[in-house]
């Protein structure tokens, strides 16, 4: 069985997204530092704790998950920001647009926003999750342009007996009358604070654990700006919490306009629904209590 392949956070970007483009998948194996780690599990860990078994056979009847992970941590940036996760996404997704407005032949090049963000706790009974592509929530065809790119982050380790994640590299390739067969799978093993980043496009699940110990990991998607993100996150995280992160993140969870126009409010950009209440008032009036 093939093997995925592995890189450090120092690694070439470019080779990355080579990789990223040929397989559809890659293991960071120092994604994230021990100090940051111990951070999101402090602010994460009790919600996580109290949460109950998913209750439907999908999700996992032995599987616990958290969302709206913004609400909840002020620790995201070196996520979503680490150099290959978000210079893959931006390099994959960020493509230009040809389009004509009247006699002007113009590129647009899409913004890319957060969607779903999720901590997913496997604990041991539960099964193997069904195969599945992350992009097929847009309901696009298969292959195509990439929409979605994702990171697995490892908040412990993730072995093939534990429930790393199943991958099928390659798969994203694949039209949509291939079917994924569990065989093709391959389990993704890596060390605390290790990362899988991997495509929309990509057949992969949640591995079975037959261990005494919880595999738990934290997922997050950028998708094109001019798709709707599958966790709202203007409903998920409260203003007051968006502010506490620095500009590039508060863009990136949709307060942003996607050219050549999606996502503006009261013909603005919505970045402004973040600025003082002042500019707020001036810019849209009776919208600002």
């Amino acid at each position: 069985m093939a093997s995925l392949t592995r890189v450090r956070s120092d690694a070439d970007l470019d080779d990355v997204v080579a990789v990223l483009e040929r397989d559809g998948a890659v293991i960071v194996e120092d994604f994230l530092d021990t100090e940051t780690l111990a951070g999101l599990w402090a602010d994460l860990e009790p919600t996580l704790q109290a949460q109950s078994y998913s209750d439907n056979w999908y999700d996992g009847l032995r599987t616990r998950r958290v969302s709206s992970l913004f609400a909840r941590t002020t620790r995201l940036t070196p996520v979503v920001t680490h150099r290959l996760f978000l210079g893959a996404a931006r390099a994959i997704m960020q493509k230009p647009i040809p389009m004509w407005i009247g006699k002007s032949r113009q590129d647009m090049v899409p913004s890319i926003q957060i969607s779903a963000t999720q901590l997913v706790q496997i604990h041991k009974g539960q099964g193997k999750q069904p195969l599945h592509r992350d992009d097929a929530l847009h309901l696009r065809p298969h292959p195509g342009p990439t929409s979605r790119v994702m990171v697995m982050l490892a908040m412990s380790e993730f072995t093939a007996d534990n429930g790393g994640t199943l991958v099928i590299p390659g798969s994203h390739h694949w039209d949509d009358e291939r079917a994924p067969a569990t065989e093709e799978a391959i389990p993704t093993e890596m060390p605390p604070g290790g990362g899988l980043i991997w495509l929309g496009g990509v057949y992969h699940g949640g591995g079975r654990n037959v261990t005494d110990s919880p595999r738990t990991g934290m997922t997050i998607a950028y998708d094109l700006g001019n798709l709707r993100q599958e966790e709202n996150q203007y409903l998920a995280v409260p203003r007051e919490r968006v502010l506490e992160y620095p500009e590039e993140v508060r863009r990136l969870l949709g307060y942003d306009r996607c050219p050549p126009g999606v996502g503006w409010l009261e013909m603005n950009d919505p970045y402004i629904w973040l600025e003082s209440e002042e500019v707020r008032h001036a810019a849209l009036g009776h919208l600002v209590s």
